[in-house]
């Protein structure tokens, strides 16, 4: 099992909200109004925890080593809103998500394969992490700094654990699903790498999973400003192609090691892949 040298690894470094985080060197003149919104839709997004591990729980339902580390993921990330929460009660509590707006996000996802639902959010969580740091980079309050510095490496410690997970399917629970969890893998990495040619970004929260609620069954749709994501990517923090190049080069270099190849490129990944759906035997 993963699950206890996990919960031992992320208990060692986890962080105090009431001592870790330097509440005492707020200053009102480093924060406006337009960056203080974006920690409001960010608290609301990460509450999104809540219907993600209820998914989890239910599509792994015969893997009770991945469904106990939700335990963990799911008090990290509910921690990563909260603290956001936090950070507005003390100093701009005009703009605390309301419950309703809570809950709002709270909604049933429709079932999907948990090897590519796996994957999804491995690079969901790389995505984030660097979506954290350049977040970071532009607010200028350092309060607000510290937090998104602090729960980015929250984010790459969960794609961590998550890539244990990946490497166990490909490792330890036979060759038929070895060969399910390299195309579960190769074919989400092609779409999760290659960002920069979609005109939405590509995360978990932004994508649909409800057919019955279509169009408005993603995360970002039930936001007070459903279309403030992209707006906060392109013209506020402006995760720009070099940030993008970052979390391709990311996925491509877990994933040759995950599967014993070289990808330098999304399209040797799709070739890969290809060959994956022509039987071909590739890799370990």
């Amino acid at each position: 099992m993963l699950y206890p040298e996990l919960f031992k690894s992320m208990e060692a470094v986890r962080w105090n909200m009431g001592t870790d985080i330097p509440w005492g060197d707020y200053d009102a003149s480093k924060l406006s109004d337009e960056q203080a919104y974006t920690v409001k839709m960010n608290a609301i997004t990460e509450w999104a925890a809540l219907p993600a591990t209820e998914m989890f729980l239910r599509d792994n339902r015969g893997d009770s080593d991945f469904s106990a580390f939700m335990s963990v993921w799911f008090f990290e990330e509910q921690k990563h809103s909260l603290v956001l929460m936090e950070y507005l009660r003390r100093f701009r509590p005009d703009l605390a998500p309301t419950e309703e707006e809570l809950h709002k996000v709270r909604f049933e996802f429709d079932p999907a394969p948990a090897l590519e639902t796996l994957m999804l959010h491995f690079c969901g969580e790389i995505r984030l992490n660097h979506w954290y740091r350049c977040a970071a980079d532009w607010h200028t309050e350092p309060v607000i700094q510290a937090i998104y510095k602090t729960i980015a490496h929250d984010e790459a410690r969960h794609a961590g654990a998550y890539l244990r997970y990946m490497k166990r399917a490909l490792t330890t629970q036979g060759i038929e699903l070895a060969q399910q969890a390299r195309m579960a893998f190769s074919k989400i990495g092609v779409l999760m790498a290659s960002a920069h040619r979609s005109p939405q970004a590509m995360h978990p929260t932004n994508l649909h999973v409800n057919k019955e609620m279509f169009p408005n069954d993603t995360i970002q749709s039930k936001l007070p400003s459903p279309g403030w994501l992209e707006n906060w990517l392109d013209n506020q923090i402006r995760f720009d192609k070099e940030w993008e190049g970052k979390v391709s080069s990311r996925i491509l270099h877990n994933l040759s090691l995950l599967m014993e190849n070289s990808f330098n490129t999304v399209q040797d990944l799709n070739r890969y892949r290809k060959s994956l759906m022509r039987g071909e035997a590739v890799g370990a």
